[in-house]
């Protein structure tokens, strides 16, 4: 029961909430004004379009979600003291001095342009995540909200400046970590730690790769450090963009609310194969996928490519109509060679020789007339059919697809002294397609072709690139990455603990040399906020086996439920944990094998539950364990971790993922012996209880 004053203070927070919201629709509305009338103050179409583009961008950004905090907390800075007496020179007083701000989601600000709520990205603003007892930095109190569906119900505070610090005591930040999940993730903006924060505010030349055990936040990092980034340097970052590279569709889904709740709406979401051009309509075998996905690829594609350059084999002569210029098989041999030595992708070296080659014709004509000829005479030389037929012969054009086409038909010309026979062997092709167009690419495939296209041509580079779920790219994907961030920085982030795919990364440093950010720090995440600590404990008893060099999690949640049933009839036994799981809030997850997917829907549905897939955001959703990776859930139902594990090569570090799934809840259901890593040998170790048929 709160006292009469602790109403007030209630009352008055929640004036302000009112008032702010009412605030931010006036800024939404007179943003919408602006729109409507943008095209009768600008003197041109391009500005009125340009105008126009940047006004609805900041309608989006200005939307506000009633059912969303506009604030989550405050900070109240000290007084500062100073020394009195005359001989004191006056201290400048700091703009934050004894001030009041209200940190949000987003900048609000009154109609004479004073914050009513400052955005938790603005260096101020910091404070609110830094601060401690021990190192207040100028903050009296800290103040947290607690919020029920938009609205303010309580707060607590911190008072900074007497020592007192709730950290995870702290009961508003505990519900906001513990609410249930149902739907797509949310942001972290209230609950974001130290050590989180400094990864979001790391300056935008910097790369960073973060090693995250489950439930540690690294993908709300990731996301938080892109709405940062964004917030600090938009204007550069709208030009180059920034891109959030993700495993899967489903995690994609997961996510995309996330940065525009904070009010960003100009990210490129994509998982690897929707960054490439070319769409797979085939399949490979495990063979041929290991060894297109291995490093060497591409140097057995640069090696293609160099074999289309050849020495020129005599001169040429220029007709303009009233002479003939003629270059010697010497000087052409000059140009071709100067331009090779340059390394340039393969176009752009074509273009050079012919650049070079008119710019000698170009001085033999000065030489000559003393006159330059004209920017017409240049064009047409260039385009002339001997300067173009000299061009085919030693440095013709080439498409990726043919260079992979070729490559895939007769690997040995290429791959002699980087493949072995049987890595050639696996990627020819049994039948070469008759022409680049009939080919039938698998996923691979499209990746050695984004690779060529890299070698012929430079693809767009975006200012900031996000990937999550960084441990199972393969080499080759990491180059797809890495072209298009060769101009900016990467924040990457995994767990490689959780690699699945065959050429899952055991060394991040390996990978960061692929994504072309050598020595780039790796940051260890290993204190779960999500993940209760029985469901860790469990999971963490695979590291092990995993082979793997990583600092085992723990978690500061305690309030966990982990139950482990062996039953005879898997399906009948999985519907009766979902019903339990249904008695409390939440979403619910069961995963399984892929396999047993079809099975556990028939037994769901027949029992009356109608589970959705990952993107459908359904209070049960059923899905394979090979898409679970990323998502999480309230309560995780796991069928038979034996038949996970046996479906795959690296099945023990798919049970791994699969395990910590759950945020609050997670029961295991099994028939077979489970197994023995995660008993270490005796089929009754677990730390919370278990139930036998």
């Amino acid at each position: 029961m709160t006292t009469p004053d602790l109403d007030t203070e209630l009352t008055q927070e929640r004036e302000h909430l009112t008032a702010s919201r009412a605030a931010l629709r006036r800024m939404r509305e007179h943003a919408e004004a602006l729109y409507r009338t943008g095209d009768t103050v600008t003197g041109d179409p391009y500005s009125a379009e340009t105008l126009g583009t940047t006004l609805r961008r900041r309608i989006v950004e200005l939307a506000d979600d009633p059912t969303t905090p506009l604030f989550f907390g405050k900070l109240d800075f000290a007084v500062e003291r100073r020394p009195a007496g005359p001989a004191q020179v006056p201290a400048q007083v700091p703009a934050h001095d004894a001030e009041r701000y209200h940190i949000g989601r987003r900048h609000v600000v009154d109609d004479r342009g004073e914050p009513m709520v400052l955005d938790w990205r603005a260096p101020l603003s910091r404070a609110f995540y830094r601060a401690s007892a021990r190192d207040p930095q100028g903050v009296a109190t800290r103040r947290r909200f607690g919020f029920q569906a938009g609205v303010l119900t309580s707060f607590e505070d911190e008072h900074l400046d007497r020592g007192e610090e709730l950290g995870t005591a702290s009961r508003i930040l505990t519900e906001e970590i513990e609410r249930p999940r149902v739907g797509p993730m949310r942001d972290i903006v209230a609950t974001i730690q130290p050590e989180q924060d400094e990864l979001v505010r790391a300056a935008i030349e910097e790369s960073v790769c973060v090693q995250g055990a489950p439930g540690t936040g690294k993908t709300a990092v990731g996301l938080h450090r892109a709405a940062f980034l964004l917030y600090l340097h938009r204007e550069r970052l709208r030009r180059s963009g920034v891109l959030i590279v993700g495993p899967n569709r489903a995690f994609l889904h997961y996510i995309a609310a996330v940065l525009p709740a904070l009010g960003e709406v100009d990210v490129i979401q994509s998982t690897v194969d929707g960054l490439l051009a070319t769409k797979p309509t085939a399949d490979d075998s495990p063979q041929a996928q290991r060894v297109k996905h291995d490093a060497r690829m591409a140097e057995v594609l640069r090696r293609a490519i160099d074999g289309y350059v050849r020495k020129p084999t005599g001169p040429i002569q220029v007709s303009d109509g009233a002479y003939r210029w003629r270059l010697s098989e010497d000087v052409l041999r000059r140009v071709v060679d100067d331009v090779r030595r340059e390394h340039p992708p393969h176009a752009v070296g074509r273009e050079r020789v012919r650049a070079r080659v008119v710019s000698l014709l170009q001085r033999q004509v000065e030489a000559r007339s003393g006159e330059s000829p004209g920017e017409a005479w240049v064009r047409r030389t260039g385009r002339s059919a001997t300067v173009t037929g000299f061009l085919d012969e030693v440095w013709p054009a080439v498409t990726a697809g043919a260079l992979v086409h070729q490559v895939l038909s007769d690997p040995s010309r290429a791959g002699a002294g980087i493949l072995t026979e049987a890595e050639q062997a696996a990627l020819r092709w049994a039948r070469p397609p008759r022409s680049v167009r009939s080919a039938r690419w698998s996923a691979a495939d499209a990746v050695l072709v984004d690779e060529a296209a890299g070698l012929i041509d430079r693809l767009p580079s975006f200012g900031h690139v996000v990937v999550d779920e960084a441990q199972d790219l393969s080499p080759m994907q990491c180059r797809a990455i890495a072209r298009r961030s060769e101009h900016g920085s990467l924040t990457l982030l995994g767990d490689l603990a959780q690699g699945t795919a065959p050429w899952a990364t055991r060394d991040w440093s390996a990978t960061m040399e692929h994504l072309g950010k050598p020595g780039t720090a790796v940051v260890p995440l290993t204190v779960g906020f999500r993940v209760p600590d029985a469901v860790v404990t469990l999971a963490n008893r695979l590291l092990p086996a995993l082979e793997v060099d990583v600092p085992a999690a723990r978690s500061l949640r305690h309030d966990g439920w982990l139950r482990i049933t062996q039953a005879t009839d898997l399906d009948a036994q999985a519907v009766t944990e979902v019903r339990g799981a249904l008695d409390h809030d939440g979403s619910v997850g069961v995963i399984a094998a892929d396999a047993a997917v079809p099975r556990l829907s028939a037994a769901l549905r027949a029992a009356g539950i109608d589970p959705g897939d990952a993107e459908d955001g359904d209070r049960v959703t059923l899905l394979p364990a090979t898409l679970a990776k990323g998502l999480e859930y309230d309560h995780v139902v796991v069928v038979e971790p034996a038949e996970i594990v046996a479906a795959e090569p690296r099945g023990l570090n798919r049970l791994y993922v699969v395990l910590t799934r759950a945020v609050s809840r997670l029961s295991v259901v099994h028939r077979e012996p489970l197994p023995q890593s995660l008993t270490g040998g005796d089929q009754h170790a677990h730390p919370i209880h278990r139930d036998r048929p």
